[in-house]
Parts: C-alpha cells; structure tokens; sequence
C-alpha cells in the first residue's frame, strides 16, 4: 500500500522509540535520531524506509488501532489493550454491533469498539466534560473513525435517542448510577459491561447488577508479562503491566431474574 499525503505512518526504530506522524510534503519530523523528512515518505510503500540526518533507518509502518489507541492524546486514563481485547470478546461485540459508552474520556476505549463495529455498527458515546470530547473526536479522526461514533453530551443523556443496542459500555467514577438510565435502550439478552479502577467501585456495581435482575455477573482483573525472548537467553520481563482496572460484565434478562433468583 503507497503512503498518501495526509495519511498517517508509524516510524519505527526499535520497540521503545515508535512516533506516530501525519505524513505531509515538506513537513521535518525532529528526535534524538535525528531530523526526518516526512514529506519524502509521500509514494513510498509502507514497510520500506527513511534515513534520518544522523544516519538512521526508520521503517515506515502502517498504524493499527494498537497504535492509533496507544499514541492516542489524552487528558485521562486509557483503558489499555489488554482490557480491549477481553472487552471484545467477553461482550459479544462484533461487526454490525450498535454500542452505548457512557464516559468517552479520551476516546481509547471509543477508537477500538468503532474498529471493531464498523461498516455497518455504531457507537453512541457520551461524556460531561467538552474538553474530553474535543481530545476523543480528534483522536477519531486520527484513526479514520469518525463515520461510526457520534458523540453526545453526557448532561443530555435522556434526550439522546440511540434506539436499541446491543452493549452498553460505562468507565464513570459511579457507574451503577447508569444502569437504570440505559436498561432500556439495552437489547434483550446484551450485555453491560463497566470499568472500575477499585475494588469499592467494583462491589458497589456487582451488587447493584444483581439486584436489578442481570445474569451472568462476573468480575476479572488481567494482568500482562512481556518476554524477552532472545537467543539462549529467554526470560520474562523485569517489569509488567499489573493493575490498570478491574472488568465486571452482566447480561440482560427479566427483572428479577438475577443469579441469586435461580439458585
């Protein structure tokens, strides 16, 4: 695939120093490895490279959502990769799926689940805070997403009309305060999942679940180890990514068909 003018491209030198750059003509990208003319990647393949003033070969990469989440602008804490992809297929979500987020923040979470979603699914997502928003539309945009989100504000929640979807996603300080607001809106059967960085958050939203009727309630904390893997001297990382959120996940029956109801 040839890089066009205005499309985006992963420089690459080695795992720890990655850039991701809008590829425009004439433009100069500045690092430790020296100055790179940008503009001079416009009708090259990706995959091939650049030499950097100092010498350098950077690989030009076609991003992924992997990259466009990860280098992504933020003004609050991303929901990280190892999180997205259980998200994805713990809830079911799959091309055509329609979503209901409630807290974009930064819009991490929002760039995977429209990823995912596309042709043909949707994402409605609301936050309270403008500033938030303008950071998450534009990290969208970024990833060519923009087709498939529309934005809402979060103070409005009542007068959105999403219609019927097929998950609710919730990544607010008190998510159990969302679960009788998009019952509703919640198809038979879908499911409802929340993000909660502690553990008083997480008892509060598993009981409130229950109690509302949802089946299926479980909770789970994922932790990641890297390997470095190399000739004869294979080990796990030094460091790993522990604690970044715990996951609860509930699905939706009839009222009072929770769990606790079927024992």
């Amino acid at each position: 695939m040839t890089i066009e003018e205005g499309s985006y491209v992963l420089l690459y030198h080695s795992p720890q120093k990655t850039w991701l750059v809008e590829v425009n003509s004439g433009k100069k990208f500045h690092t430790h490895l020296g100055v790179l003319e940008i503009g001079e990647a416009v009708g090259l393949e990706y995959g091939s490279h650049l030499i950097s003033s100092k010498g350098k070969k950077i690989v030009l990469l076609e991003p992924l959502i992997y990259d466009f989440v990860m280098k992504s602008e933020r003004l609050t804490q991303i929901v990280y990769p190892k999180d997205l992809a259980y998200i994805g297929i713990r809830s079911g979500l799959t091309s055509g799926s329609r979503v209901l987020e409630v807290g974009t923040g930064s819009g991490g979470l929002t760039t995977y689940i429209a990823s995912i979603v596309r042709p043909s699914g949707h994402v409605y997502t609301f936050d309270v805070n403008p500033q938030f928003s303008a950071i998450a539309k534009k990290n969208i945009r970024k990833a060519n997403l923009s087709n498939f989100v529309t934005f809402h504000d979060h103070t409005r929640f009542d007068e959105a009309n999403c219609g019927a979807v097929d998950i609710v996603v919730v990544d607010i300080g008190d998510p159990w305060t969302m679960i009788e607001k998009t019952y509703e809106s919640l198809r038979p059967s879908g499911t409802l999942l929340a993000i909660c960085p502690t553990m008083n958050q997480l008892e509060k939203m598993a009981s409130t679940l229950t109690d509302f009727g949802f089946v299926f309630v479980d909770s789970m904390e994922l932790l990641m180890r890297t390997i470095e893997a190399r000739t004869g001297k294979t080990r796990p990382a030094m460091r790993m990514i522990g604690h970044t959120t715990y996951l609860i996940f509930g699905r939706k029956a009839e009222h009072g068909m929770s769990d606790e109801a079927l024992q």
